[in-house]
């Protein structure tokens, strides 16, 4: 049988191209390091912003990803290249992104729906669920200990003589926005600590630690009262701005926000005003509705608001991981199994 071609075509470290080279021997793999920019820290995915291709270069990358079967990553993780190279390779089968929500990418490529009948499209899904449920779980336990309180009395030498109460996470309830692989972690670390873990997902599915699941469309319903809410949608059809003011207002006064699935689900002037007011206490924030946040965004200079510039999901053991999961759905895909993490085409997550 012929040999299908994977194109790698993203910075990538020498072990893992030969981990995904011995994969399988129906694929072969292809990876030119000298036409990547280079990797500045562990599973660096875009690479040195500053290198650029000379025009011969990018004559040969654009070659060499336009000769693919199945693509690992797209061309500089570019909603544009990735259309570029459907439109102009008839006999690209699939193609696998490293973000947990690429299906946004995919609906911002415009593809025509033959093209999104003939390519299939899987994401990293699950890869980070680990790194993003540790930085929800720390946002809402530094809103529940008061880490701003500390870090104002640190500054200025101050040690209260009256004794403070905080926060107990085993007291709280937390509302978790969005089932999939990263939601259903959250809830899993959270119940691990003795919240009571609410849910909300499109549809109703059986999961594990959360003791109550609503459907997005109760979701003003099930954040009624309670003391912390996570945010773990993806940028999906139906999700810009779910997590609305009603919903954040439902809320109790003082409650915490952790944010760690796509800055655009949630109603981001809404969350700075009650965030501003004191109606929500705190919020950790990885995700933004504008990324880099603009310099002039309140947001910056909120005492209660803790900022992660979209690295919570970071990890030097991301790469690996990723392979990894790429190396099982290659022997699905080669098999004609089921496939995991498959892009909806339809409701784009």
């Amino acid at each position: 049988m012929e040999q299908l071609r994977v194109v790698i075509a993203k910075p990538l470290a020498d072990e893992y191209v030969e981990r995904l080279k011995l994969a399988d021997p129906r694929v072969a793999v292809s990876y030119e390091p000298d036409l990547m920019p280079p990797m500045r820290w562990p599973s660096d995915h875009g690479g040195d912003p500053s290198f650029k291709r000379t025009p011969e270069q990018q004559a040969r990358f654009n070659e060499l990803i336009d000769s693919a079967d199945i693509l690992y990553s797209f061309p500089n993780t570019d909603s544009a290249e990735l259309a570029r190279t459907v439109h102009a390779n008839p006999k690209l089968k699939w193609v696998h992104i490293m973000a947990a929500g690429g299906g946004s990418a995919v609906k911002a490529a415009k593809l025509t729906d033959d093209e999104l009948k003939r390519v299939v499209f899987t994401t990293s899904a699950g890869v980070h669920a680990g790194t993003l449920a540790e930085f929800a779980l720390f946002g809402v336990l530094a809103g529940a200990k008061e880490l701003p309180r500390l870090q104002a009395d640190k500054k200025r030498h101050y040690w209260p003589t009256s004794r403070r109460t905080m926060g107990m996470v085993s007291d709280m309830t937390v509302v978790v926005v969005g089932m999939g692989a990263i939601g259903q972690e959250c809830a899993k670390r959270l119940a691990g600590l003795g919240a009571t873990v609410i849910g909300v997902n499109r549809s109703i599915k059986p999961v594990d630690a959360v003791q109550k699941l609503y459907t997005s469309d109760q979701i003003v319903e099930a954040a009624k009262g309670a003391d912390a809410l996570v945010n773990a949608l993806p940028g999906a059809v139906g999700t810009d701005s779910l997590i609305s003011r009603e919903v954040l207002e439902a809320l109790a006064p003082g409650a915490i926000i952790a944010s760690v699935g796509r800055g655009q689900c949630i109603d981001e002037d809404a969350m700075t005003q009650l965030l501003s007011s004191g109606h929500l206490g705190f919020a950790a924030l990885d995700v933004t509705k504008i990324e880099p946040l603009p310099a002039d965004s309140p947001l910056w200079d909120l005492p209660n608001v803790v900022i992660s510039p979209h690295t919570a999901a970071n990890s030097a053991k991301e790469d690996s991981r990723i392979v990894d999961l790429f190396i099982g759905n290659l022997r699905a895909f080669l098999d004609g199994r089921g496939m995991r993490n498959v892009v909806n085409t339809e409701l784009f997550y």
